[in-house]
């Protein structure tokens, strides 16, 4: 039985579930994707420095994914490192953002939906952990990816006692389209670990209890790294 409550094999059928309707969903909004991605210009420009400056990263994200154990051992580590920040969506205030308007900060960016059961689960701990360890140099980004308006996801959040994360928004898949592209997301949910520079340090596919001491030493881990 996992801290999430749920049994392990459960949790994987689930997983698997939500990638299935998570990759149908991405297939048919492919081709009418609009909103506040970077230019085509722009990300050509921008991609050979990005990359670069990314690229000394890959060690960082061994040495600090050895630190995810337990509950968070199935984080992976990038390799190699690749810019994360140009990743789009709405912020609170519903105003387009990136990962990079976020500063200087580590970053667990977790993408979820009402409809994925193992990401309804573990809300609760993200919830908990930014509570307890976000601030200047720590920042959980959960973005909700449901289409449609914000009723759905507002009314889970409030029902669920989650008040400690900001309400992030992405409906129209497209940051679930870039990170398939980039070969990040299988299915939902799927979390990044950013390191200040906007680097990816580690990447998951499915959920993991982010209450615990486990993922606070892997949190520290990053911040020191």
């Amino acid at each position: 039985m996992n801290r999430l409550g749920l049994p392990a094999f459960r949790l994987v059928a689930l997983a698997a579930v939500a990638g299935v309707v998570a990759g149908g969903l991405a297939v048919y909004v492919k081709a009418h994707l609009s909103g506040n991605t970077q230019p085509p210009a722009e990300v050509a420009a921008s991609a050979p420095v990005e990359a670069g400056r990314c690229a000394a990263g890959t060690d960082r994200a061994r040495a600090v994914v050895a630190a995810a154990t337990g509950e968070v051992a199935a984080l992976a580590a990038a390799d190699p490192s690749q810019p994360m920040s140009g990743l789009a969506f709405n912020g609170p205030d519903g105003k387009p953002m990136t990962v990079a308007d976020l500063g200087n900060r580590v970053v667990l960016l977790n993408l979820w939906a009402t409809w994925c059961a193992p990401c309804r689960a573990e809300m609760p701990a993200l919830d908990a952990l930014q509570r307890e360890m976000g601030g200047d140099r720590f920042q959980v980004v959960a973005v909700n990816v449901d289409t449609g308006d914000d009723e759905k996801p507002k009314k889970f959040l409030a029902e669920t006692g989650v008040h400690s994360l900001p309400y992030y928004r992405e409906n129209t898949l497209a940051l679930f389209n870039d990170l398939k592209k980039r070969a990040l997301a299988l299915g939902l949910p799927v979390t990044l670990l950013i390191d200040r520079d906007g680097c990816l340090l580690a990447h998951m596919n499915g959920p993991a209890e982010w209450a615990g001491d486990d993922a606070r030493r892997l949190i520290e881990a990053a911040l020191g790294s």
